[in-house]
C-alpha cells in the first residue's frame, strides 16, 4: 500500500509547522489560506517554495501546512524545513540536492531570554557613579 501523502515537522525560532505534501495534486494552503494571503509578502512565499524549486518539482505536489507560534518570517522558515523533510520521505534520492542547498539544516538561533536586574537580554540600565 502506498501512502497518498508525506508528513514532516519544521521549526524555526518559536514557530512550528506541520507540513503535508500530496504527490500528483496541485494547490498550496497555509492554515487554510493561500500562501501570499497568509504570509503577506512575496519574499516569504519564495522562501516557502525554495525546497520545491531546488529539486525542480514545483507543480508536482499539493502543500498543506498548519503553523503556530512566531512571526511570519519564522513561520515561512519552519514551513521550508518541513517541506524539505517531507520531500526526503517522499524520495530519499532528493536528500543530497536538498542538503547541498542547506535546506535540511534547522536554524538553531532562538531569542535569548531577558536577565533579571537588566533591561533586556544584553542591555543594562545606564551606569551612574553617584
Amino acid at each position: 500500500m502506498t501512502k497518498n501523502f508525506f508528513y514532516a515537522t519544521g521549526r524555526r525560532k518559536s514557530a512550528i509547522a506541520k507540513v503535508w505534501i500530496f504527490p500528483d495534486e496541485k494547490g498550496r494552503s497555509i492554515n487554510g489560506r493561500q500562501p501570499l494571503n497568509y504570509l503577506g509578502r512575496e519574499e516569504l512565499v519564495d522562501v516557502v517554495e525554495e525546497p520545491f524549486k531546488s529539486v525542480k518539482l514545483q507543480e508536482k505536489f499539493r502543500l498543506r501546512a498548519n503553523v503556530l507560534g512566531g512571526g511570519t518570517a519564522g513561520q515561512a522558515g519552519a514551513i521550508k524545513l518541513g517541506i524539505a523533510r517531507a520531500l526526503v520521505k517522499y524520495d530519499e534520492s532528493l536528500k543530497p540536492l536538498l542538503k547541498k542547498d542547506d535546506l535540511l539544516t534547522r536554524d538553531p538561533r532562538e531569542k535569548e531570554r531577558k536577565k533579571f536586574g537588566q533591561k533586556g537580554a544584553r542591555k543594562n540600565f545606564q551606569y551612574t557613579k553617584r
